[in-house]
Formats: structure tokens, sequence, C-alpha cells
């Protein structure tokens, strides 16, 4: 094995080969002073891994640049050296260190080991070696090679292809992978399944074939990072997911990054990574705190305001008033016709007859006076859900579901209710064991039906009313003759 020229040494003569006479003329297939050493020198040290070879009797003959870069160690200083004791390994450690890398020589294959090195400077490196040997013409072995790095450079290589695996198996929110065309080109199985599809099923398909919401919002981000770059903080889309089961409201708090090709000069867009993770349950749950705090307050307020109401049945009507904010358009209280509440047994002796005392909004501003006075009561119909809710002494919803407007115009015009109302809720008024009347809410058609939630609040709001209602009904007995 020749030596590297950087250490001034000759490749050696052939039995065969005539020395060349000094001072003659260069040989003509060779250019002057460029030999295979030469050749061989530069593409060693033209290479990104530290590379050093030794001899059959274990002296370096080649230490390239990147060696130098690594240990400090220049060429001149490396090769012709015997071993590595005392200057590239502590001498306590050189033994099985050499003996790890020479046995190479005589192992099939390359030999894979780590072990510490030392710097010209007294540090300590740890490197990740690859040694193989090196066989002459007759088979035998020559010498080795041994190609190093310092271990964190490939652990740090080893950890960005295991985060990259990690992504796409493990991860616990979606990772999908979209090109310059804002069409899925990988999808990891947390994604997959976030889509109600197979991760092949998805890569290559228009956003609007996965989604019937939120299309525009989400590929108008993804616009926007391929333009702008990543944006400073993630972002909740609403979406509505095609699955064979119908469409899934989904909210997906999503981050977005640019991924630009790192072999070119100027950054060249190569997509966008987009991670997410499903937050709905999460947000409607925020969103019925939130609810419920503001329900509660307004509660609070509405118990303070009556308190500050000579007439009882006033005090009602701002109950009433407070309770319509942000829950129903529409609000009516219905007492039994007689004016004063009977037991459960008797009434039902007798058909249930309301008659309407307040409604709210009168004018579009607040509630209605209490009315009333003439005792007519109100012609609802057998059925009714005011009458059910006095029957069964309990809450009653009701809805005219997705009709045409004409039919729950004529809907509501039966139950004797505002033109535009969609949706009912009717809660019966009880106090002190008595059924008092029926306070009911409506709703139109740009608010969702009642849900249980709502009956609650209704129900808490009913008996307030009811309580100011059996006061004033207490304060009339009082004054009758």
């Amino acid at each position: 094995m020749s030596a590297s020229p950087r250490s001034g040494a000759t490749d050696e003569l052939g039995p065969d080969e005539p020395e060349p006479e000094r001072g003659g003329p260069p040989d003509a297939d060779r250019p002057a002073g460029h030999d295979g050493s030469d050749l061989l020198a530069a593409l060693l040290d033209g290479m990104d891994a530290a590379l050093c070879a030794f001899d059959a009797d274990g002296v370096v003959t080649h230490w390239n640049r990147e060696a130098e870069r690594i240990l400090g160690w220049t060429a001149a200083e490396a090769v012709g050296r015997r071993g590595l004791a005392g200057w590239a390994v502590r001498t306590a450690d050189a033994e099985e260190v050499e003996g790890r890398l020479m046995a190479a020589m005589h192992a099939p294959g390359r030999q894979v080991h780590e072990f510490a090195l030392l710097t010209k400077d007294g540090g300590r490196v740890l490197v990740r070696t690859q040694s193989a040997a090196v066989r002459g013409p007759d088979g035998r072995p020559a010498g080795l090679y041994c190609a190093f790095s310092e271990v964190h450079t490939q652990i740090d290589l080893e950890r960005s292809i295991a985060l990259s695996e990690a992504l796409f198996q493990d991860a616990s929110w979606g990772v999908v992978l979209v090109d310059a065309d804002l069409r899925p080109a990988v999808v990891n199985a947390h994604a997959a399944r976030a889509f109600g599809t197979g991760r092949t099923a998805v890569l290559g398909r228009p956003l609007g074939e996965l989604l019937s919401e939120g299309v525009e919002e989400l590929e108008s981000a993804l616009t926007h990072v391929l333009a702008e770059g990543t944006p400073p903080a993630p972002a909740d889309i609403r979406v509505s997911v095609r699955t064979p089961r119908g469409d899934r409201r989904r909210c997906w708090r999503s981050g977005f990054v640019r991924l630009s090709s790192p072999l070119a000069e100027e950054p060249v867009p190569l997509g966008v990574a987009w991670l997410f993770a499903d937050v709905t349950e999460a947000r409607q749950a925020e969103q019925e705190a939130s609810l419920l705090r503001f329900r509660s307050n307004q509660l609070h307020r509405a118990a303070r305001a009556a308190a500050e109401c000579e007439d009882p049945a006033e005090a009602a009507a701002v109950h009433l008033d407070f309770a319509l904010a942000g829950f129903a358009d529409h609000a009516l209280i219905d007492r039994v016709a007689d004016g004063r509440a009977a037991p459960a047994d008797e009434q039902a002796a007798a058909p249930v007859r309301l008659v309407r005392v307040a409604a709210a909004p009168a004018d579009g501003s607040g509630p209605g006076p209490f009315t009333g006075r003439s005792g007519l009561p109100v012609r609802y119909a057998e059925g009714h859900p005011a009458l059910q809710c006095v029957d069964r002494v309990g809450s009653v919803r009701a809805t005219a579901g997705a009709v045409p407007p004409e039919r729950a115009r004529a809907w509501a015009e039966a139950h004797q209710w505002p033109a535009d109302t969609v949706h009912a809720l009717c809660t019966v008024l009880r106090s002190r064991g008595r059924t008092l009347g029926v306070v009911t809410f409506l709703r139109g058609s740009a608010r969702s039906p009642f849900a249980r939630p709502d009956t609650v609040y209704a129900e808490s709001v009913a008996a307030h009313i009811a309580a100011a209602l059996d006061l004033a009904a207490l304060r009339t007995t009082e004054k009758s003759p």
C-alpha cells in the first residue's frame, strides 16, 4: 500500500519497472507532478467522511482532511505512525481499540465499532468507525481502511430519521405533507383515521373530495404558508369530513410549516407540512363552560333587578327579560285559567286552560306588561306542548324540523306562536307543590333546537318566575274582601 504524498513518501517501484533517468522528460501519458498517489489523496480529501488507512503492520498510510478536522492531527503528523497509542487513543485503551480495528483485516465485510479518540488539544471525541480489509494481488490482507465520524452527528441523523418515522407511524396527531398543488403527498396513520379512510386512498386527491366544509379556509392557509412562510402560531380550523355515514363536524387545531429544498441556493417550496390535532370535544367543553357562566351571571343579575321591584308580577317579567338574552327570540308566560294554582290531582279532573299573562319582547326591546285580566284562555289545541307540559309536570321540547319556510310558518301559527318560530321549549311553573302555569321559550330558524342544557337553564328561570307569580297571587288574595 502506498503512502500519501503528503507524508513525503513516494510509491515503491515494481521489480520490472525501470527507474526513470534523473532530469529526463516526464512520462508522456502522465502529467508532470501528478501520479496515482496525488489522485488518491485528492479523492480522499474531497470526501465528507473522515478516512484513514493502515498497512499490514498497523502503520498509518493515509489521513484525509476530515480526519484532520475532527481530531486536529494533520496528515504530516499522522502518516507513518505505528498504531494510535499515545496520540489518537489513550495508552490504557490502545490495545483494545487497535485490536478491534486490526481484526477487520481477517473478518468478512465491514466491522462497526464505537470508541473514544483523542484530539490534538487533549480532548476526547466519541466516534463510530466502519473498518474493512484491503487485500493485495495475492488475496492476502495488505492493510485496512477505516472511516469514522463523530457519534453525535450520526445520532442527530438517526434521531431525524426516527422522528420522521415516529411522526408517520406513532404520532397521536395528524401529519399531512401537502404538495405545491395542495394535494396530500404523505399522510400518517392518525390523519388517515381522521379522514375516515386509508393512508394511500388520501394521496393525490383534492381536499374538496375529503372535506365538505372548511376547504376554502384550509386551502387559503396552505397557500399563505407557501407564499409567506410558516405562521407564528397554530389556528383552529372547523371542517366537515366526508364519511360513508355522513359529514362529521370537527375542529382541528392546525400548525403549518413550509418545506423548502435544502439543495437550492434560493428557497424552492416543496409543499407544506400540516400538523393537526382534533380539539372538537375540548372546544365544545369550553363553549359549554362559557355558556354556563353567562347564564349563571344572567340569573344573578335578574335576581338583583327583581329584588328592586315592588310588584312581584313585574319581578317575574324582569326574570323573563334577562332569560331571553342569548337564549331565545321570544318568551311567553301562560297561567292556569282560574288565576290560582291547584294540586296535580285536582287538575287531572278538569281540562287545563291557560291564560296568556306576559309575552317578551312585546315591542322588540323588552318584555310586555302583564295582561290576562280578562281571564280568556289561549286557544291551544289538544296535544299542544304547553298543555303536555302541565299534564306531565315537566319540560317539553318541540320543533318544526327541517321544513320549507311556509310549512314552518303554518306550524307556528297552529301553535299560537310568532310566525318565525321553529323551535320551542315549554317548562312548567311550580311553587309549593302546585302548578301555576307554563313558560315557553321560542327560537327562530337561525338558532339551533333546544337541547338538554337549555332545559336545565329554562327550569332555573321557571323556578324564579313561579316564586314571583305565587307571591303576586298571595298579595291579590290578601287584598280581596
